[in-house]
């Protein structure tokens, strides 16, 4: 199910939906080559465990909500965006957006070269999309892209074609970039949510994280938590729990399970503003069935689809989600 529900019994990181990271996306600018969207969707409208509405209020103003990039190779973060929102007196919530590059990235504050102010976070249809210099900006309630045979996963791999996410929504952060705001040059992305913890020393603590969708969910086992609080980084130590995960459900050979668990971690989306989006190689559109290409890999290519295509809601302007289902929640 994507990255949707990746705290425990599929329910939400610290029993909060506003912190779940659902899904990543990044391709080129429709019409326009010299910049790119970035997505990053949180929040599911619903609730799994128990089954039921989530809250309301679309972000966690004590959360960072950000954006990783690797420029070099090395799979820590030379870039990032990050974003914090505030409440208002009148319950409307606000976007502040921060950029930060070089070891500042790699690390967890909430300083940084402000990019975005007071930017307003949208509830209704209407998207409420801030400009500055060359960035646009958008967050808020959308219709969730993802599309996927939830119950059809559950029962075994048995798929009917019935989208559980067709009238779902969730919240979004898009940014609209020009490429050469990472030198136009391949980076690797992944996104991340983080609370601040008194019991920490008042320090950021991350609750989530991922690129590549549905397999925090399917292959980490009892890493999971780990996982989740891990960095790509470090990800070659979850080459054993993915590669025992390949084996169990897809019936691979331990030697093929380990090469395949490879090509999976670590769990970074690459993305190259040089070259169209096409998933799993090179960024990942909404369109584009990433659910799909993790069955193939997941069984061993047994079974290739769920019968589930993309939502036809989507729009031709940023942020390019469609509107809510349930407006002015």
């Amino acid at each position: 199910m994507s990255h949707h529900y990746s705290g425990p019994n599929f329910g939400f990181p610290y029993g909060d939906a506003r912190l779940d990271l659902t899904d990543l996306y990044a391709f080129l600018k429709p019409g326009d080559a010299s910049k790119s969207i970035l997505i990053m969707n949180v929040h599911p409208s619903v609730s799994e465990t128990p089954r039921g509405p989530t809250t309301a209020e679309p972000f966690a103003p004590e959360a960072l909500y950000e954006l990783k990039m690797d420029t070099d190779g090395d799979t820590v973060a030379d870039i990032a965006y990050r974003v914090r929102f505030t409440l208002g007196r009148d319950g409307a919530q606000t976007a502040i957006l921060r950029r930060m590059d070089g070891p500042q990235a790699a690390g967890t504050g909430d300083g940084g070269q402000l990019i975005v102010e007071s930017a307003p976070v949208s509830l209704g249809r209407d998207a409420r999309v801030t400009q500055v210099a060359d960035y646009r900006f958008f967050a808020g309630w959308r219709s969730d892209p993802f599309f996927c045979d939830v119950e059809g996963t559950k029962n075994g791999l048995r798929f009917t074609g019935d989208d559980f996410f067709a009238d779902k929504d969730v919240c979004s952060i898009a940014l609209e970039v020009p490429n050469s705001a990472f030198g136009s040059k391949k980076v690797r992305i992944w996104a991340r949510t983080l609370v601040r913890q008194l019991d920490e020393g008042e320090g950021w603590v991350q609750v989530d994280r991922g690129a590549l969708p549905a397999q925090t969910n399917v292959l980490t086992g009892e890493e999971k938590d780990a996982y989740i609080a891990g960095a790509p980084v470090d990800d070659a130590r979850f080459l054993t729990v993915f590669a025992h995960s390949l084996e169990h459900m897809g019936g691979y050979s331990p030697q093929e399970a380990r090469r395949v668990a490879g090509t999976l971690l670590p769990d970074i989306l690459p993305y190259d503003p040089l070259r169209p989006a096409s998933f799993p190689v090179n960024g990942r559109t909404l369109i584009e069935d990433a659910f799909d290409s993790f069955l193939a890999v997941l069984t061993n290519g047994k079974i290739t689809e769920d019968k589930v295509g993309p939502h036809n809601d989507l729009i031709a302007e940023f942020p390019y989600l469609g509107p809510p289902h349930k407006a002015a929640r």
